[in-house]
């Protein structure tokens, strides 16, 4: 039997999975946005004692959003399924190393047409900005993959079981008060699926946002730019906020993951060979 309590052995594994992620996520970021510490009167904080006190702060926000997303989120009948199974000793739900798989797969193939519209859509339309972002220096492949852990644990955490759960949770309460105003006519189909797939695209749309502040510092934001950030970002987005009602937040993990290995990593990788192909180099 699940646990329903808002503190749970569920809630504390995947917060400290999150933790790991930011841990993971830093050699990237330094690489990408090097960092020279903060002044504060005449001394500065130096680059590893900001580190830590980032580190620090995000453990507790992440905490209150991972226990209030897990709680947010069984109350509409999803969760983390196989961490449920794997603290309580049972067997992994039925059909789960396939739905893993495909998790796999989209995320694969999600990441593949990121790659391609950046190359061949953004980019020719913004060859000074996009472009740019394109040609870049990037950060090693191992910083890619240490990137990619956060991208699939932390952002998960973060984006699907906080956000996604609470606007479905706010949607779907806020439904049910307007249908005691005005009575759906008869034969109206329940809203269920309507409701989530509403808070599905708001939370793709706010996480492609979230990805602005870190370009702003790389590039000058223009209308592509920011659509980019939009559409691109968000198409994982809905792929995982579907993979996270369909088969648990631990499906959705692996499909953002594997999206971020073509990106963070395999990318770099052929860069070069990519740039010439598109014409951007």
């Amino acid at each position: 039997m699940k646990e329903d309590r808002f503190f749970s052995r569920t809630g504390l594994v995947l917060w400290i999975g999150a933790v790991i992620g930011v841990v993971c996520v830093m050699p990237y970021v330094l690489a990408l946005v090097p960092s020279q510490g903060i002044k504060t009167g005449h001394a500065a904080i130096p680059t590893p004692a900001l580190i830590a006190l980032s580190i620090a702060q995000s453990a507790l926000f992440l905490g209150v959003m991972t226990f209030s997303g897990l709680w947010a989120a069984r109350r509409l009948g999803m969760g983390a399924p196989v961490v449920d199974a794997w603290l309580q000793r049972r067997a992994p739900p039925d059909g789960i190393g396939h739905d893993i798989r495909v998790a796999a797969a989209w995320g694969l193939g999600a990441g593949m047409t990121l790659l391609a519209l950046d190359l061949w859509v953004f980019g020719p339309m913004s060859r000074d900005s996009v472009g740019q972002l394109l040609r870049q220096r990037q950060p090693p492949p191992w910083m890619g993959l240490l990137a990619s852990v956060e991208g699939g644990v932390t952002e998960e955490i973060e984006l699907r079981l906080f956000l996604l759960s609470f606007l479905a949770l706010g949607l779907r309460r806020l439904t049910r008060r307007t249908d005691k105003l005005i009575t759906p006519p008869r034969g109206t189909p329940p809203r269920g699926g309507a409701v989530f797939w509403t808070a599905n695209v708001l939370a793709a749309v706010l996480f492609g946002l979230g990805h602005l502040p870190v370009t702003a510092r790389l590039v000058t934001l223009t209308p592509v730019v920011i659509a980019r950030a939009v559409v691109l970002n968000g198409l994982v987005g809905l792929i995982a906020g579907w993979l996270f009602r369909r088969r648990g937040i631990e499906c959705a993990m692996v499909a953002h993951f594997s999206a971020d290995l073509v990106l963070h990593v395999g990318a770099p990788l052929g860069q070069a060979w990519l740039l010439g192909l598109a014409g951007l180099s």
